[in-house]
């Protein structure tokens, strides 16, 4: 209780909790699930493409059946418990085909994308570009990757992202597995 002058005691409160930025950040949040929630039909949609065109063309690619509402597709590669190949739709209108390498401990996912970049002229010759070796600081996973121009909302372009994706995947895997060939004989990592 508090008294000033002559007044009655009146309670003196002290501030134990006042409004947070819970609400802004649960907006936030909510914006950026509806956006991406809007576009998961057009992701299933190209999944659904892509997965019939790889059982006719690839086979050999993966064993998925059921597309995914998600911007991204996983496949195995050569390099056992972590590494594979993932094909994406990223931020910013691109495309993306890559080896991820995650065994689940950035040790060793640092190990074997150094194995690689010490094979890096070698990889690149057999792919016939140059391509993107993302260390990715900060993160667990390391990613060697080429980038290319697409938009999952554009359907009519859907066989032609597809093409872009056989012709990266099939020219990475080229260069991967001669690479994860060259790296049998020398040591790779193990879990």
């Amino acid at each position: 209780m508090v008294r000033i002058g002559n007044s009655d005691p009146a309670p003196l409160f002290k501030l134990r909790a006042q409004p947070n930025d819970w609400h802004a950040e649960v907006a936030a949040a909510a914006k950026r699930t509806s956006k991406q929630a809007g576009k998961a039909p057009l992701y299933e949609a190209f999944w659904t493409r892509f997965l019939e065109r790889v059982r006719i063309e690839h086979p050999d690619w993966t064993n998925a059946r059921k597309p995914q509402a998600s911007n991204w597709l996983s496949m195995p590669c050569p390099f056992k418990g972590g590494p594979n190949y993932t094909i994406s739709f990223p931020q910013g209108g691109k495309l993306r085909n890559e080896l991820y390498i995650d065994f689940g401990d950035a040790d060793t996912n640092i190990a074997l994308f150094e194995q690689l970049a010490a094979i890096k002229e070698e990889i690149e010759a057999s792919y016939g570009a140059p391509l993107v070796w993302e260390e990715l600081p900060g993160k667990r996973a390391c990613r060697i990757a080429d980038y290319g121009q697409g938009d999952v909302s554009n359907g009519d372009q859907f066989d032609e992202y597809i093409d872009w994706f056989f012709d990266t995947g099939s020219r990475l895997r080229t260069a991967i597995g001669a690479a994860a060939r060259t790296l049998a004989t020398i040591t790779t990592p193990s879990r």
